[in-house]
């Protein structure tokens, strides 16, 4: 009895599929652009952006320039966006915005390029220049619209995309402390000091400096030995004096007070 029901289910379904497409076909064939802009509205609508895109594409050329024109390039843009392809997304909106400067629309147009650039960029620990892009163009948003309503999401997006960017600076920086490029390391983390000023990073950043000048000095020859170990002892006292109550000072001072020592001992090798 099951599988009666079933088979006819799955029938009935089938039934349903083939006329829907035998409906598109029809729509699909027609040569006249109002027809296919109707049904494009009616698919979107029902949010079948697939079916939508397709029409809408078909008919573009014909209607730029006329009123539905406008419509059809805003709603492909958003069919491109919900469909996941916010690359493409974001060119549509932007060439939106470019094309109808004027149009009502404009504002949000110019806003969606911005934020599909966003939704684009991958996890931190990849390539960040959809980030970067999607930063300046939500700035050059608020720029022309500052009251916008789309303003606090513009906003969390340029936080949110600094946020990225601040972890995969640092991240950089600290993969030459990983692969004992220690040198590298010390510029690595004094770069990422200079742009990012206010990261939360830097007390971490403060700490591994210490670390990289440290490694670098145990494995310098002798005669480079007295700088850097004394370049250690000036990074944990910025450490100190930034980050009083840092719990990284424990394991520093280990290393400021090892530090000290070689200091002593290598003044007093040379003065013998």
């Amino acid at each position: 009895m099951m599988r009666k029901v079933s088979f006819v289910v799955l029938a009935g379904l089938m039934a349903v599929v083939v006329t829907s497409c035998s409906k598109f076909r029809k729509i699909q064939k027609s040569e006249d652009w109002r027809i296919k802009y109707d049904a494009g509205l009616n698919y979107y609508n029902k949010k079948d952006y697939y079916h939508t895109a397709i029409l809408f594409e078909e008919i573009l050329p014909v209607v730029r320039g006329l009123p539905e024109g406008e419509k059809v390039e805003f709603y492909l843009a958003y069919c491109q966006y919900y469909e996941h392809t916010y690359l493409l997304a974001s060119n549509q909106f932007k060439t939106f915005y470019e094309t109808y400067a004027r149009s009502s629309l404009a504002e949000e147009a110019f806003f969606m390029y911005a934020y599909s650039l966003y939704v684009a960029s991958p996890d931190s620990n990849l390539d960040q220049k959809s980030s970067v892009e999607a930063m300046d163009a939500m700035q050059n948003f608020l720029n022309q619209f500052p009251n916008s309503k789309f303003r606090d999401k513009a906003v969390d997006v340029i936080t949110t995309s600094q946020q990225k960017l601040e972890r995969k600076g640092f991240e950089n920086a600290r993969q030459y402390l990983k692969i004992k490029s220690y040198k590298a390391a010390v510029i690595a983390f004094d770069n990422f000091s200079m742009m990012f000023p206010d990261s939360h990073y830097l007390e971490e950043v403060a700490y591994l400096k210490v670390v990289a000048e440290y490694r670098l000095a145990l494995q310098s020859f002798r005669k480079l030995q007295l700088e850097r170990y004394t370049t250690v002892v000036n990074y944990y006292q910025e450490l100190v004096d930034g980050y009083p109550n840092s719990s990284f000072l424990k394991d520093a001072e280990k290393m400021y007070s090892e530090s000290l020592e070689q200091i002593n001992k290598l003044k007093s090798d040379k003065n013998s």
